[in-house]
């Protein structure tokens, strides 16, 4: 049946049995990060892309792979490196010879990059070089090499993990790489009973079977049911003026982002906030984006688009203040 014909109501609980079937089964495995998974899984079905930063050892990479094997996709791990290249991501032209005729030719060998979920494990650890490999398919879903364009398949999704830049050997992101990731999720430590679970699982020969609940064709009609979710024009309002309120001198500027921000939001800020509220709106049983929606959206789509000033750094804000600021400050409706 055509997904016009059905009716938005069972449309709307199809998505939401969906999300939470994927969520259960990556329970079995991970203990805790209610709100990681979730933002991982709001970054798949906008058909976008997730950074979770966190020190090692937190589970960001066993997250990534457990939603991989609960997905009939095509998956791939990049471990960046300092001496990682671009052409390790993306392929390389090699010469191959004609068995019959001896003649030689170049052939491209495609790399990890060309898998349905790719796992960019550790990506502040290779060069500005090599994680700029990854812009073009990204964000155009496909690669150029040797003059030639290969789109990717659908549903692409990347995601990828990062330690503190203040850590060791690690090279900040540039804005533009940050800007290709819909959500930045903040990976934190287990509490007391989550550590206690945690334990039993991995001390005592615990071996979750997770099976894939969910094909390439779901997602993909569940990213079209998120385009259709209507949102009203004084909503869209007011995420448009939380955005043009982070760039500092502008009108709409608070007084914090005045004093402590360099930069603010591009529109794909904009963009991630509403495609992410449509999903919050359908999780809640709704076809239409409330400013809660927004509101809760805002954090983790806003917080890698900031860019602090000399003054911020130095008095150890986070852009998180900054956005719990404007969450205060901008009112829901415009003057």
């Amino acid at each position: 049946m055509a997904a016009a014909a059905v009716p938005v109501e069972q449309q709307v609980a199809e998505f939401q049995r969906e999300f939470r079937t994927l969520r259960d089964e990556i329970g079995k495995m991970i203990v805790g990060h209610g709100d990681v998974v979730d933002g991982v899984l709001v970054c798949l079905f906008a058909s976008g892309h997730a950074l979770l930063e966190g020190v090692p050892g937190l589970g960001k990479t066993l997250l990534i792979r457990t939603l991989a094997e609960a997905l009939s996709l095509e998956f791939s791990r990049i471990q960046f490196t300092p001496d990682l290249m671009p052409a390790d991501i993306i392929g390389t032209n090699i010469i191959t010879e004609d068995p019959e005729t001896g003649r030689r030719g170049f052939q491209f060998q495609r790399g990890p990059v060309f898998a349905q979920i790719v796992l960019a494990d550790e990506i502040n650890r290779a060069t500005p070089k090599t994680q700029s490999a990854l812009l073009e398919a990204m964000q155009e879903h496909a690669v150029t090499s040797g003059g030639r364009r290969y789109a990717l398949t659908e549903p692409f999704f990347v995601m990828a993990t990062q330690n503190p830049i203040e850590q060791e050997g690690t090279y900040p992101l540039p804005e533009a790489q940050l800007d290709r990731f819909f959500f930045k999720l903040l990976v934190g430590y287990s509490d007391h009973e989550e550590l206690r679970t945690i334990l039993d699982r991995t001390t005592t020969g615990y071996k979750p079977d997770i099976s894939p609940v969910l094909t390439a064709e779901r997602i993909l009609a569940g990213q079209a049911l998120v385009r259709r979710v209507v949102v009203a024009p004084h909503v869209q309002d007011y995420a448009i003026r939380l955005v043009l309120a982070t760039h500092p001198q502008s009108a709409a500027a608070t007084e914090a982002v005045n004093k402590y921000v360099r930069w603010g939001s591009s529109p794909r800020g904009a963009q991630a906030v509403i495609l992410a509220s449509k999903i919050y709106a359908l999780l809640d049983g709704r076809y239409n984006v409330s400013f809660a929606d927004v509101r809760k959206a805002a954090p983790p789509a806003l917080r890698h688009r900031l860019l602090l000033n000399f003054e911020g750094e130095a008095e150890g804000l986070s852009t998180d203040f900054v956005v719990s600021d404007l969450l205060e400050r901008v009112p829901t409706e415009g003057k």
